[in-house]
C-alpha cells in the first residue's frame, strides 16, 4: 500500500484488490471491474488481508472465483477512503517446463513458468516476515521500472536489477522469491501482456569439461537474453543458492578454487552487467553462505535481505495458517472463526467462545518453545503432531476395486510417547488385545513432566 493524492489534494491510502477471473469466464475486464467495484461499495471497513469467495450476484459466482484485498499489512482499513487498484488475472495451469542449452542434451540447466503461475497461487498469503519486507520488495521493482520510464541516466544513477536474499535455510528465500515473481505479474498484468519466471539449475552450468562452465552460463544467459528480447514480456530469473556460480575468486589464491570455477564468477559478472540494461527484467538470488560470495557480485545486489527465523508475531500467523487449512480440510472439526492477533489485541485477548482457539497458538508456553524455529519446521510440526499423537486413521482405498496400500492385523495396536520438553521417543508397533482406537492419551514422563501417550488400533 502507499498513499497517492486525491482530487481534493489530500493524501489517500492506494489499495491493491486482485480479482482472479474463473478459466472459462469471457467476460471482459472492463465489466469485471465494475461489478467488483459496485460489490466492494457494499464493504466499507475490513480488518488485515481479506479475501471473498462467495457472492450474491449472478455476475460474479459465473465469472469470479475470488475477490482480494492485497497487502494491508496491519491495522483496519475504511475503503471508502481510499483509491482502489483493481487487478484482474487468470491462473496458468500449463505447469513447468524445462530449458535446455542444447536441443539434444537431457539435463535440463532451467525450470520455467508462465505467470501468473496456478502453483505458485497462495504462497504470498503463506510466508510470514518482519513488517515491511514483502512491500519493500514491491515498491524495489516498481522503482527500477519507474526509473527506466523517465529515462534517468543509469551512468549517474546505478541500479542493478538484481537482489539477494541471505540467512538460515528453511525460512522462505525461494518460495518468497517465487511469490514476489507472482505478485508483480498480477500488479503489472495491465502493462506486461505476459510473465516468465526462469529458475536457473546451477549444478547444471559445471562441465565435466575443463573450462566448458563460464561457456555454458554464456548460454544460460543467451535463452534468458531471448526472452527479455519480448519487450512485452516481464522476466524473472531466480539464481538458487547463488554461491554455486559467483564463488569468492579470493580463494584461488589459496589455491581451493580451481580455475574453471573462476571463469564462471567471471561469466556470471559479465552477463548482469549485459543484462541490466532491459526494464523488464530481475534478477532474483538466494544464498545461506553470504560469506562465500564473491564481494563483486555483493556489490551489485541492489538489496541484501536477511530472512532469519520468525518473529513472535510471524509464529502465530504461520500456525493460525495452519489451524485454518486443518479446517478447511476436516481433519479438525468444527470450523471455527480464528481472529487476527490485531483482533485479540483489541479485545484485550479475553478468552470467549469465539476466541478459544484463537488464543492458543498465542500463549507464551507455545511461543516461547516455538523461538528460533524455522518457518519450515514450524509448518512441519501440525503434521508431526498428528503423526505422533492423534489417532491413526485407516486410510480409504482409491477404488472399491484396489485393496489398501499396506494393512495391519485387527488386533495390532501403534503407541506412541512424548514428552513435552524432550525430544519424542520411538514409537513402536505391538501385538494388542484389540484395544478401542478412542482411547484416551495419559501418562506421566520419569521426571513428572507431562507425557503424551496414545494408542491406536489398525
Amino acid at each position: 500500500m502507499e498513499l497517492v493524492e486525491d482530487c481534493g489534494g489530500t493524501s489517500a491510502l492506494a489499495v491493491h484488490v486482485e480479482v482472479l477471473v474463473k478459466p472459462r469466464s469471457t467476460a471482459s475486464k472492463t465489466d469485471v471491474r465494475m461489478h467488483v467495484v459496485a460489490f466492494l461499495d457494499h464493504h466499507r471497513v475490513i480488518t488485515g488481508n481479506h479475501r471473498w469467495t462467495e457472492f450474491d450476484e449472478q455476475f460474479l459466482r459465473q465469472n469470479v472465483d475470488s475477490v482480494a484485498i492485497a497487502d494491508p499489512e496491519r491495522g483496519t482499513i475504511d475503503l471508502k477512503g481510499c483509491n482502489l487498484t483493481v487487478h484482474i488475472f487468470t491462473l496458468n495451469n500449463d505447469g513447468l517446463s524445462t530449458l535446455n542449452l542444447e536441443e539434444d542434451e537431457e539435463l535440463s540447466a532451467a525450470n520455467h513458468w508462465l505467470l501468473p503461475a496456478a502453483e505458485f497461487q497462495g504462497i504470498w498469503e503463506s510466508l510470514v516476515f518482519e513488517d515491511g519486507v514483502k512491500t519493500q520488495l514491491l515498491d524495489y521493482v516498481s522503482t527500477t521500472i519507474f526509473f527506466s520510464d523517465k529515462n534517468v541516466n543509469s551512468n549517474l544513477i546505478t541500479w542493478n536489477r538484481v537482489v539477494l536474499l541471505h540467512g538460515p535455510p528453511g525460512n522462505g528465500k525461494t518460495s518468497l522469491c517465487k511469490a514476489l515473481a507472482q505478485k508483480l505479474s498480477i500488479r503489472l498484468s495491465d502493462r506486461y501482456t505476459y510473465s516468465q519466471f526462469v529458475e536457473i539449475n546451477s549444478h547444471s552450468l559445471f562441465s565435466k569439461w575443463f573450462s566448458e562452465s563460464g561457456k555454458l552460463v554464456t548460454k544460460m544467459f543467451q535463452k534468458i537474453q531471448q526472452l527479455i528480447d519480448d519487450e512485452d514480456a516481464l522476466v524473472f530469473v531466480l539464481v538458487d543458492e547463488v554461491e554455486s556460480l559467483t564463488a569468492a575468486r579470493n580463494a584461488s589464491h589459496a589455491g581451493t578454487e580451481p580455475s574453471d570455477a573462476i571463469r564462471v564468477v567471471n561469466s556470471v559478472l559479465t552477463q548482469l552487467d549485459q543484462i541490466k540494461r532491459h526494464p523488464n527484467v530481475v534478477i532474483l538470488t538466494t544464498s545461506n553462505l553470504t560469506e562465500k560470495i564473491d564481494l563483486a557480485f555483493l556489490d551489485r545486489a541492489d538489496i541484501k535481505q536477511k530472512i532469519g527465523p520468525p518473529s513472535t508475531e510471524g509464529i502465530f500467523n504461520i500456525y493460525m495458517s495452519c489451524l485454518g487449512e486443518l479446517m478447511k480440510c476436516q481433519i479438525i472439526s468444527p470450523r471455527q472463526q480464528l481472529l487476527t492477533l490485531h483482533e485479540l489485541e483489541t479485545i484485550s485477548f479475553m478468552e470467549s467462545n469465539v476466541s478459544q482457539m484463537s488464543l492458543i497458538p498465542s500463549s507464551c508456553f507455545i511461543s516461547r518453545k516455538s523461538k528460533g524455529l524455522s518457518g519450515r519446521s514450524l509448518r512441519r510440526l501440525p503434521f508431526l503432531a498428528h503423526a505422533l499423537f492423534v489417532k491413526v486413521v485407516v486410510l480409504e482405498p482409491l477404488s472399491n476395486n484396489l485393496p489398501p496400500a499396506a494393512t495391519l492385523s485387527p488386533s495390532s495396536d501403534i503407541t506412541f510417547f512424548c514428552s513435552l520438553d524432550s525430544n519424542c521417543h520411538a514409537g513402536k508397533v505391538s501385538g494388542g488385545s484389540g484395544q478401542s482406537s478412542r482411547q484416551r492419551a495419559r501418562g506421566q514422563s520419569k521426571d513428572g513432566q507431562l507425557c503424551m501417550r496414545h494408542s491406536a488400533t489398525l
